[in-house]
């Protein structure tokens, strides 16, 4: 019987480009015809062939709650009722504005847009506009958005200009990123020795998961943090993924370390489109209205989508909620990392509050050279292993996933009983 997937995917790609609105939806890495979700309730999703699977991949990290939670449902339900968008202001963005403040100490100002793209984008314009500056640091494998100036990989010298991945990025645009390797503090250093008048800003994931899960070794962002203060340049924490992910104040509660510039999404918006870019006063007066860099949105602080944010906030700050969401993490990768040590699969796996990362490698990578060297070829199989057995994982060895507070200790143990039988089938 042909699949649905596969009718639905060849009818999409006569007028989607490639079938798809974001690139790794498309399987092309992992090989195969996408799943085109039909619906999702808790910690599964079901496919238009009515299969059902356990979800990793949780809207790329916005569903921390489990999917259509009925707090946040109720929450979109009553705000479409008052209308959809009115280009005006509301007192619930200004509940947003306040909330988020609270949450993240380093945040006095925030200013509310619909994209984590957007946010990025307006923090390195803000940065710039701050300083006089016009460079930028980025890290390979650190993903920004689709911003011209960050789409950007490292040329073959150290500080050397960088060069466009991205067709239609001019030049000039790019001659202004800086890219070093991630975790290499030394490189930052040398940056700063060389151009230190010229950088706006550093901008940095400060826990990766664009490049699967990796973590800033000791000593990294502190020392981010130190060269931006001692140079007068803008440290930007992207936390678009880890924001409200990894814990209450994100990485940067975690880790102690206070930037400049925060950008965030994904669970702000408890699965509506909503990114917000924030951090001090100083820097944020320089933004349009009060100041002469300018940003602006239409649908900036929807109301629909400022609903699902705030009950999404709301349902996170509950006791506990933290600790069980890194103990199902915690259970999940523990679990498959001792399946594929009986396997006698070359594998090993992390995780950090909500997120984890797995990696057909023999140790956890600490950068993007790294995790280019797994074998991406065995998580493929792996990949399609779980998928038929009825578990969802991110299509790409370098993205980073998710469990929510809807997964039980049971999901998981099902995940990791479906795991023994393909690290099995891997030898």
């Amino acid at each position: 019987m042909t699949s649905k997937n596969e009718v639905l995917f060849q009818r999409a790609q006569k007028t989607i480009p490639g079938g798809v609105n974001s690139p790794v939806r498309a399987f092309r890495s992992v090989g195969g015809a996408p799943r085109f979700i039909e619906r999702a309730q808790g910690a599964r999703v079901w496919d238009a062939d009515g299969k059902d699977y356990i979800d990793y991949v949780g809207s790329w990290g916005p569903a921390i709650t489990g999917h259509a939670h009925p707090a946040i449902v109720e929450a979109v339900r009553e705000a479409a009722l008052r209308g959809l968008s009115f280009g005006a202001p509301t007192e619930a963005e200004v509940e947003m504005a306040e909330l988020i403040c609270e949450l993240m100490p380093s945040i006095d100002m925030v200013r509310l847009v619909s994209s984590g793209t957007e946010a990025t984008m307006s923090a390195i314009r803000l940065a710039r506009g701050f300083t006089g500056r016009d460079a930028i640091v980025k890290f390979e494998g650190c993903y920004h958005g689709h911003a011209d100036s960050l789409l950007v990989k490292a040329g073959s010298g150290l500080l050397t200009f960088g060069n466009p991945s991205s067709g239609g990025v001019p030049a000039d645009f790019a001659k202004h990123t800086i890219v070093l390797d991630y975790n290499d503090l030394g490189q930052v250093e040398d940056a700063f020795k060389a151009r230190g008048n010229e950088i706006a800003a550093v901008i940095v994931e400060a826990v990766a998961g664009n490049m699967n899960l990796i973590k800033p070794q000791p000593g990294f962002l502190e020392g981010l943090r130190a060269l931006c203060t001692r140079y007068g340049a803008v440290l930007i924490f992207d936390e678009v993924m880890t924001g409200f992910r990894v814990g209450a104040q994100g990485v940067q509660g975690l880790y102690g370390i206070t930037p400049d510039l925060t950008t965030l999404g994904k669970v702000i918006g408890g699965g509506m489109p909503v990114g917000a870019f924030g951090g001090r006063r100083d820097i944020m007066n320089h933004i349009a209205p009060l100041g002469a860099v300018y940003q602006a949105g239409t649908l900036s602080g929807s109301p629909v989508a400022v609903a699902a944010g705030l009950a999404s906030l709301k349902l996170v700050r509950e006791p506990g909620f933290y600790d069980n969401l890194a103990a199902r993490a915690s259970q999940l990768v523990d679990g498959l990392s001792a399946a594929a040590r009986d396997a006698g699969v070359t594998f090993c796996a992390d995780s950090v509050g909500g997120m984890f990362g797995l990696y057909f490698a023999p140790r956890v990578p600490r950068s993007y050279t790294e995790v280019m060297a797994s074998d991406r070829d065995t998580f493929n199989r792996f990949f399609h292993a779980m998928l038929e057995a009825g578990h969802y994982f991110a299509p790409s060895a370098f993205e980073a996933g998710f469990v929510s507070a809807a997964h039980t200790a049971a999901d998981v143990d099902a995940t990791i009983a479906a795991a023994q039988k393909a690290f099995a089938a891997l030898r």
